[in-house]
């Protein structure tokens, strides 16, 4: 870890070191989509900085953002179904970014392809990968949007793929134990429903993989809560001016004793439910405003500034755990809903040395402009309309 004491006169104001002097960062240089959702085609030349994309709702501005995401995660930030990121009327999509590290040499092209009725191809280089997981990691990156909601809205499943998604960034044995726990769930949840008894020998097998695999996960996933916890607290008092508390909870099975123990323990119940009822599959993030859950008690300027606050700790975490590479960080419409002040603190925050490139969309140029103010970097400007982007000139 990269924690300096909070006196160190290079600390910056979360403490720890400027992300410039021991990080190198992750640059998309070029992106180019065909028939990507509502986008024909475009080629964008991006800024190693600030990408802001403006226009209207529905014109096709998170689409590019979606396409950024789908080239480091291999899969849409808001569809499941990769035929359905197909342009209406079209046979096919192709999405190509180029790659560089700053201030290195090193540059790599990552593509991913589709035609109707056959599977996706995905490749670094033109040499298509064996796996998809194997790509995970490369370039890493964290997107803030208005789904975010759904972190404190929706169920607990929400909060544990936020966990999977971190974790997963820079730790392949994490994703392993989740494959393989999530096999030993489905056969023992088979069994369960099996109008006959099922054989007790087999299935304690796969209790006891589940247990396995499950507490690896556990501690995995306790060791980056505890962690994420300080980060995120600052960026939320950063944010919110310091005149609220805010806590999460990390709440497991696991926290009631040996797994294998209290998974056996209610097997007959499972039975008649015909499902596990207990695991790691039904860990959840508790989330509290000033000692109450914020799902009840929060205004919706602070679920988004709790879920802000979130995503960015989530992007400091990932900043000194990968590697040393900066993520890229996607901003979607995240100033709606937040008042003058939080909007300010956010656009100083991302404007810093502390941030890599970034993507933002807006209907709004005025917070734009904001950002573009308060730094002093390079920026990029397109327009989107009806899935047309078009680069415009900076404001004088």
């Amino acid at each position: 870890m990269f924690h300096l004491a909070a006196d160190d006169k290079n600390s910056n104001k979360f403490g720890y070191l400027p992300a410039y002097s021991y990080l190198c960062t992750m640059i998309l240089q070029k992106l180019s989509l065909i028939n990507y959702k509502n986008i024909r085609e475009a080629t964008l030349d991006l800024s190693p900085k600030i990408n802001c994309m403006i226009g209207s709702n529905g014109v096709g501005k998170t689409n590019v953002l979606d396409a950024v995401y789908l080239l480091s995660f291999c899969h849409s930030a808001t569809n499941p179904i990769d035929s359905s990121l197909i342009r209406h009327g079209e046979d096919f999509f192709m999405l190509e970014g180029k790659y560089s590290w700053k201030d290195e040499s090193d540059s790599t092209t990552i593509s991913c392809g589709m035609k109707r009725g056959s599977k996706k191809h995905f490749r670094r280089d033109k040499k298509e990968y064996r796996r998809l997981s194997e790509h995970i990691g490369l370039i890493p990156l964290v997107m803030v949007s208005p789904a975010d909601t759904f972190l404190i809205d929706g169920g607990s499943e929400e909060r544990r793929r936020l966990m999977d998604l971190v974790i997963s960034q820079y730790d392949r044995a994490y994703m392993e134990s989740v494959g393989r726990y999530n096999k030993a769930l489905q056969q023992r949840n088979t069994m369960l429903k099996q109008e006959e008894e099922p054989d007790a020998e087999v299935l304690s097998l796969w209790e006891e993989q589940m247990a396995y695999e499950g507490e690896r996960i556990f501690l995995r996933r306790k060791a980056f809560v505890s962690e994420l916890i300080p980060i995120f607290q600052r960026y939320y008092e950063h944010i919110s001016g310091g005149s609220e508390q805010v806590a999460i909870d990390y709440v497991s099975h696991c926290q009631r004793g040996p797994l294998l123990e209290v998974i056996q323990r209610d097997r007959q119940k499972d039975r008649i439910m015909g499902y596990s009822l207990h695991g790691v599959h039904r860990d959840d993030l508790v989330f509290t405003l000033g000692g109450h859950p914020i799902r009840r008690e929060g205004s919706q300027g602070q679920h988004k500034t709790f879920v802000v606050a979130l995503k960015l700790a989530q992007f400091d975490f990932l900043r000194r755990t990968n590697g040393g590479t900066t993520p890229i960080l996607l901003l979607d419409d995240i100033f709606d809903k937040l008042d003058a002040n939080r909007v300010e603190q956010i656009v100083s925050l991302v404007a810093s040395e502390e941030f890599g490139q970034i993507f933002i969309t807006d209907t709004n140029r005025e917070h734009l402009d904001k950002i573009l103010a308060a730094s002093s970097h390079d920026y990029k400007i397109f327009q989107i309309d009806d899935g047309e982007v078009t680069p415009l000139p900076h404001h004088p």
